[in-house]
């Protein structure tokens, strides 16, 4: 009686050993099914090693499809980088509303305050919503060399109804994202303040209407594209090896193939805005009784506060245009501050050489000029750079205001080439001399075109 029991009790242990398997097929691999089978203390029976393949069979059938059917990880956003950014786009919106506007507002005749104000915040308001319509597909979307394409008008396909996920834009290292209606709404604010610095250059003898079809005509026409050639690119996950290095080079925009640097939009904002600017105020003309009678400022008060917004919203501004909270985010937020109080010594220091002594509107001008003339090379250059480039706008704006303005003969009001065109060509020109690590540049450059086939090896 007892050698029948034992033989029953080791036929049950043993036909539990194959059929467990099977029931948590799911939750455990095939592999350790069949070690089970083998390993397991048989005795006498022998069934089991003939069950054994008959169990492994649908278990290895329904394996395979669950790996095969398994769909690839769909990256996630980091919610530090995510939330820097939501942050950066809210201090561009605060430099041009109400930042330019009073600094713009404080510069004119009091008769024309008002009338600035609103052509800044209208300006900016409009420019907005173009960006979301067809802005920001024709600049960030794959096309040719020169603009991009109607791929997210409206900003259509930015979220995936199928998968229940937003759609994700690539920011400067590899498998690092951030959502892509976020870089949108942070390249949105680029738009509009570029559009409203221009404002500046025909101030006080252009009708409100005028500048808002000019204004549509030269985002659609000259902002877009530029931002385009400059700026798109694939990616860094797009560079996945050296043979198509030069295939994801190809597919971005012209001026990004060059190799050219621009950090934050010294070529995109502000050489593109001055140059508008300037023609602007040749085709225009002058004001009525412009070179006769004193067009004094009407508030440096207001022009001083306007100045201190323009700088703390410049931090998103640069420091946002890394993409990312990291080391190239905090390298431009430094530079940012040491350059621009640089441009504010060296300016006062020029004022005081050139008519006996400094002024407030030649701080608040300086303070511009620096946070202008870094741009391009925030994250670009390193503290010696910075202070240096910062020293320089100082002083070469401050005789782009002066000499040059004789020179070219516009009456550009507010002095926007001066100031905007001037930094914006002095900035981009020394990003490429101080970059170079052996005058303290970061050495790594970002811009993936130059070092593409290192990145992949």
């Amino acid at each position: 009686m007892k050698k029948l029991l034992t033989v029953w009790l080791a036929a049950a242990a043993l036909s539990f050993s194959v059929a467990s398997p099977g029931v948590f097929a799911q939750e455990t691999p095939a592999a350790p099914a069949t070690e089970a089978v083998v390993t397991t203390p048989v005795g006498d029976a022998t069934v089991a090693p003939e069950a054994a393949p008959a169990a492994e069979a649908p278990m290895a059938a329904e394996a395979a499809p669950a790996e095969e059917a398994a769909p690839a990880a769909v990256p996630v956003p980091d919610k530090g980088d995510t939330a820097w950014m939501m942050v950066a786009t809210l201090l561009v919106i605060m430099m041009t509303v109400p930042g330019l506007a009073l600094f713009y507002g404080g510069l004119v005749r009091s008769k024309n305050m008002l009338s600035v104000l609103m052509q800044v915040m209208v300006t900016f308001s409009m420019i907005v919503v173009l960006w979301f319509v067809y802005g920001y597909s024709l600049a960030f979307t794959e096309g040719n060399a020169f603009i991009g394409g109607f791929d997210r008008v409206l900003l259509n396909g930015i979220w995936d109804n199928a998968a229940g996920t937003f759609a994700n834009a690539a920011t400067f290292s590899k498998g690092v994202y951030i959502p892509e209606i976020v870089f949108a709404a942070f390249q949105a604010t680029f738009a509009g303040i570029t559009c409203a610095l221009i404002v500046g250059a025909f101030a006080e003898r252009i009708k409100f209407g005028a500048v808002l079809l000019f204004m549509v005509l030269w985002f659609t026409f000259s902002y877009i594209p530029v931002a385009h050639m400059v700026w798109f690119w694939m990616g860094p996950d797009a560079y996945s090896s050296a043979e198509v290095a030069a295939e994801m080079t190809s597919k971005a925009g012209y001026i990004w193939q060059l190799g050219a640097l621009d950090f934050a939009g010294g070529t995109v904002v502000h050489i593109n805005a001055a140059v508008a600017g300037l023609v602007g105020a040749y085709m225009i003309g002058k004001r009525v009784g412009y070179g006769k009678e004193a067009m004094t400022p009407h508030s440096l008060t207001l022009t001083m506060v306007g100045a201190s917004l323009l700088w703390v919203g410049w931090f998103g501004f640069n420091a946002g245009s890394a993409l990312e909270a990291n080391g190239y985010a905090a390298l431009a937020f430094a530079n940012t501050l040491i350059a621009t109080a640089a441009a504010v010594m060296a300016w006062c220091i020029g004022e005081a050489l050139l008519k006996g002594k400094a002024s407030m509107l030649g701080a608040a001008s300086g303070a511009v000029a620096g946070l202008v003339a870094v741009t391009p090379a925030a994250g670009n250059v390193g503290i010696a750079g910075a202070i240096v480039i910062g020293l320089l706008a100082g002083f070469i704006c401050l005789w782009g205001v002066s000499g040059l303005k004789k020179l070219l003969g516009a009456d550009d009001s507010l002095d926007v080439f001066g100031v905007h065109g001037v930094g914006g060509i002095l900035g981009a020109l020394l990003t490429g001399v101080f970059n170079s690590p052996n005058l303290g540049g970061p050495s790594a450059v970002a811009d993936w075109t130059t070092v593409a086939h290192d990145c992949c090896w």
